[in-house]
């Protein structure tokens, strides 16, 4: 009997005890608060190889734990940067020359709308005149017996020191322009290596890590197998999306390197007015600077055999932090400040090259390692011709 007093009553003090803290929030109920403010009132929370952002709580208690696999990337996979309309690709009913976001495309913009176009607008006009007035001035009707002048000195220099001008007038800003387009990036540039391939391009920083990433154009929903990625608007236009984008930062040299592994590519991006070849064998080079962030789609410009068309080139400007912070989750490294590129960058098919280290792995995977030993002659017990005390080896 004593036993079972003690045990109810000892019931009854723990639900006294799981009570009280419930009557007190009810006593007196605290103010509404964000998860935030709730996580930093109740101090900070250890979590074992976490780092606290700020001076709040850890960085498991605020990054959610489906973490993107890059700054680039939204926290359900999706890009960050979307296509804007009339920004860095084809627009419907778009008469002039796309957007520029590099100095050089900005000059070659100008010297397109102040200078050729003009230029071409009054020659065109000139000469359609010319030809009105000659049918009209000098038709049969009108003028049945023909003149016989030989010629018009006045007239012969005009139309050859005209001409002259023009050229002249022409040149000058357009081999300042090409000088500026293959003006050698910088020391601290970004070096970016795009190498084409039938049909697809691949790419390499070699400044940062060695990273390489193959862009393959992303087909439409109708066209891919089940479980397959397909393109949606936010990945970028019909045949322009990809399904890596290449990502640079703004406001810092690049230096653009192109080759090819099999037939001659050009890597063309519309926006940079940037056009390049990628030869096989051969390593071509500009360099350029972009002025403004955003989302710019190119394509492969030289015709390369069936999949010509399915080359499309899709690149992400953004601010040097933020290609950093995506430098670093690639495994890429970031490199000294200022300090030159060191890096070497072979030719494809050089025994340095990445194709070539490519293949050396994949046949020391298949065959294991080659023992570099001396292996002796194997010797034959058939004798010599003129030799009957020797063996087949003697004399080597």
């Amino acid at each position: 009997m004593k036993s079972a007093f003690k045990g109810l009553m000892l019931a009854a003090g723990l639900a006294l005890a799981g009570l009280a803290p419930a009557a007190a929030q009810q006593a007196a109920p605290a103010p509404a608060a964000s998860p935030t403010a709730a996580v930093e009132a109740s101090g900070p929370v250890t979590t074992p190889g976490a780092t606290a952002i700020g001076n709040s709580t850890a960085t498991t208690d605020r990054v959610p734990v489906a973490a993107p696999a890059a700054p680039t990337l939204a926290l359900d996979g999706a890009p960050r940067l979307t296509a804007q309309p009339g920004i860095g690709q084809p627009t419907d009913g778009l008469m002039t020359i796309q957007p520029q976001v590099t100095k050089n495309g900005e000059r070659a913009h100008w010297f397109h709308d102040r200078i050729l176009f003009p230029l071409i607008t009054i020659v065109s006009l000139l000469v359609l005149v010319l030809l009105v007035y000659v049918m009209v001035r000098y038709r049969q009707a009108r003028n049945p017996v023909p003149s016989k002048t030989s010629h018009n000195t006045f007239i012969e220099v005009v139309w050859t020191l005209v001409p002259v001008l023009i050229l002249v007038a022409i040149a000058v800003p357009s081999i300042g322009l090409l000088s500026a387009q293959f003006k050698p990036a910088p020391s601290g540039a970004v070096t970016l290596k795009a190498i084409g391939n039938q049909w697809y391009w691949s790419y390499q920083y070699p400044d940062h890590g060695g990273i390489e990433i193959t862009a393959n154009m992303l087909k439409e929903q109708s066209q891919v197998a089940a479980g397959e990625r397909a393109r949606t608007d936010a990945d970028g236009p019909r045949l322009l999306a990809v399904d890596n984008r290449i990502v640079l930062p703004v406001g810092v040299p690049i230096r653009l390197i192109t080759t090819a592994n099999d037939v001659i590519h050009s890597w063309a991006m519309p926006a940079f007015w940037i056009k390049l070849d990628a030869v096989p064998g051969r390593l071509n080079e500009t360099s350029f600077t972009i002025d403004k962030p955003g989302l710019y789609f190119g394509q492969c410009s030289e015709l390369c055999g069936a999949r010509h068309a399915f080359m499309p080139i899709a690149v992400e400007a953004v601010s040097p932090a933020q290609f950093a912070a995506w430098i670093r989750a690639k495994g890429g490294t970031m490199p000294t400040p200022g300090q030159a590129s060191a890096a070497a960058i072979p030719q494809p098919g050089a025994d340095t090259s990445a194709a070539a280290n490519a293949d050396a792995a994949a046949t020391d995977n298949a065959t294991g390692p080659v023992e570099n030993a001396t292996v002796a002659p194997t010797t034959s017990p058939q004798g010599a011709t003129g030799n009957p005390g020797g063996t087949g080896d003697t004399g080597r």
